[in-house]
């Protein structure tokens, strides 16, 4: 299957507008029925989430955070850090019991440190009650025994990006849909001058999504359904062994990369093929007007999905952010209000 860049800008901002699922029923602003949370006298929170790769994101972020301000009077402060930052300063949040009243975590860091993080099942409820429920994938890792760590803020995708003349200058008609084609393809593209590159670095976002569907396009996982650990497994031996002759056909230096490298190496014109969400089209898209190499490379760009392995199916791990409130803060309602706030529909929309 090959999407469109369009596809692609829709699905990812319709599943990063919000992890609730597709029923929206009339709502103000402000919540006027139903839960409602008084904030605290002379609240004041400060909030920490990552840098955008998309601007967009932040500022409708910011917009709608100053709406909340302007509504309520509780004056929300918002600092970032980069996406690899946002998971060490969140624990050690956690431990200390100082920082920031609210964050946006990555995948299953609310489960690092549960009862760090204040309560929000009413809050959690209540929305997908009112929205017509939670995706499951996201709600797993916002919850926790039936109570909601925090709440599912988005999923972001990942899909397979490449130059669609490099590949037909390699021999190949259209994009091998199986891990072995996938393998010739990287193998020719490299002969033509035009490596891979995928991240192996600490990159949260590329490199985890690249990681994991290595492990489970071949079959093997970290832990079972029980939660014993079983990524000791001859699948798990044959993703690495798959690896190995995959990443002969890389640029080099993958191995110190972070999630925007992959990003730079294929603007430049230095790869034939990576993986990575919505931002490097993003990037293209916006400068092209002021480099016409951009322009050339935004019309070649095409992407699809990872390639099925010996599991036989496809195997992708999407990008979950929470939002959580730290149960150190002094202020829980005003930090339960700007989250309501921020969920419901007429921001989130």
């Amino acid at each position: 299957m090959k999407f469109t860049r369009r596809d692609v800008i829709r699905t990812t901002a319709g599943v990063a507008a919000g992890a609730l699922g597709s029923r929206f029923v009339g709502s103000s602003a402000f919540a006027q029925e139903g839960l409602t949370y008084k904030p605290e006298d002379g609240a004041k929170l400060r909030m920490l989430r990552w840098s955008p790769f998309v601007q967009g994101d932040e500022d409708q972020w910011l917009a709608n955070t100053k709406r909340f301000t302007e509504t309520t009077g509780v004056e929300v402060r918002v600092d970032k850090e980069s996406w690899e930052d946002i998971r060490p300063k969140a624990a050690v949040a956690a431990n200390v019991g100082s920082g920031p009243d609210l964050m946006l975590v990555w995948f299953d860091d609310p489960h690092q440190y549960p009862d760090k993080l204040h309560d929000v099942t009413e809050l959690g409820e209540y929305l997908g009650t009112k929205y017509g429920g939670w995706h499951d994938g996201p709600k797993q890792y916002a919850t926790r025994e039936g109570k909601f760590l925090g709440l599912p803020l988005a999923t972001i995708g990942n899909a397979i990006v490449y130059r669609e003349s490099w590949v037909k200058e390699a021999g190949f008609s259209e994009f091998p849909k199986d891990t072995a084609g996938f393998l010739e393809l990287c193998k020719a593209l490299q002969a033509k001058g035009h490596p891979a590159g995928f991240t192996h670095g600490h990159g949260v976002g590329d490199g985890n999504n690249y990681a994991h569907w290595l492990l489970w396009s071949h079959g093997g996982q970290m832990v079972d359904e029980s939660g014993k650990v079983t990524i000791n497994s001859p699948e798990t031996l044959k993703a690495i062994e798959y690896a190995q002759e995959l990443y002969k056909t890389f640029i080099p230096g993958t191995e110190s990369w972070l999630d925007v490298n992959n990003n730079r190496a294929f603007l430049a014109g230095e790869l034939g093929v990576i993986a990575n969400g919505i931002s490097v089209y993003n990037t293209a898209k916006t400068n092209k007007d002021n480099d016409p190499k951009l322009t050339e490379i935004a019309k070649d760009m095409r992407t699809t999905s990872l390639p099925i392995g010996p599991v036989g199916k496809s195997v992708e791990l999407f990008q979950v952010t929470t939002a959580v409130i730290f149960d150190y803060t002094p202020y829980p309602n005003a930090a339960k209000a700007y989250l309501q706030f921020m969920f419901e529909e007429q921001q989130m929309a």
